[in-house]
């Protein structure tokens, strides 16, 4: 079927395939005419309008057009990625996350479902849970946690780490599993995943 594009719209869908694939969703038409050095975003509708006519991409619902990453793969080219997505290391400290890393870690069908990460631990604040520098948590993706619920939470400097998840009066405390350290003390914070799971690393 790609014997029908011209040389430009089979690299502007191969780029989308391989957004996709690295990143779990399309990218923007901005993004598309910055890769191209097209500066018109009608240029890069033009090739998008093809691309779909040609069977190579799908119209998104218009119920769905409040969705920004509006560009999807027809079925037929979306190919089966296992594994879940390995966003960064996570710091029984501070540290910041890369969502856009094509690293993926594969733990089976066990953790197969929509919205969960996976972030190998870096750091020994959580060693009285049971996780270790090394260890991977699995977390679902959500913005919302239950008092004392072990979370990833980002703070108001852009820093996430892993921590027990304890909202107070005018504060919120980030709670660590290790005795020796103290709480983290914050005005605000983000929560990013809720814990579901823990891999060991027995290396």
């Amino acid at each position: 079927m790609t014997d029908s594009l011209t040389k430009r719209q089979l690299a502007v869908f191969e780029f989308i395939r391989e957004q996709v694939q690295t990143r779990g969703y399309g990218p923007t038409v901005r993004e598309i005419g910055a890769h191209f050095e097209i500066s018109s975003p009608n240029g890069v509708m033009c090739h998008l309008r093809a691309l779909e006519k040609k069977g190579m991409l799908q119209r998104v619902r218009k119920q769905d057009r409040a969705v920004a990453r509006a560009i999807e793969l027809a079925p037929e080219w979306i190919e089966e990625t296992k594994g879940l997505p390995m966003v960064g290391m996570v710091a029984a400290g501070p540290t910041t996350l890369s969502w856009e890393q094509a690293e993926r870690v594969d733990f089976g069908e066990m953790f197969q479902r929509k919205n969960v990460f996976v972030l190998k631990v870096r750091g020994d604040s959580m060693i009285e849970a049971q996780i270790s520098d090394g260890d991977y948590v699995v977390c679902k993706k959500t913005k919302n946690a239950q008092t004392g619920q072990m979370v990833v939470a980002q703070t108001g400097e852009d820093e996430a780490t892993l921590k027990f998840w304890h909202p107070e009066a005018n504060r919120i405390r980030l709670q660590p599993a290790n005795s020796s350290m103290s709480p983290i003390y914050v005005q605000s914070a983000t929560v990013l995943g809720v814990v579901i799971g823990v891999v060991r690393n027995m290396n």
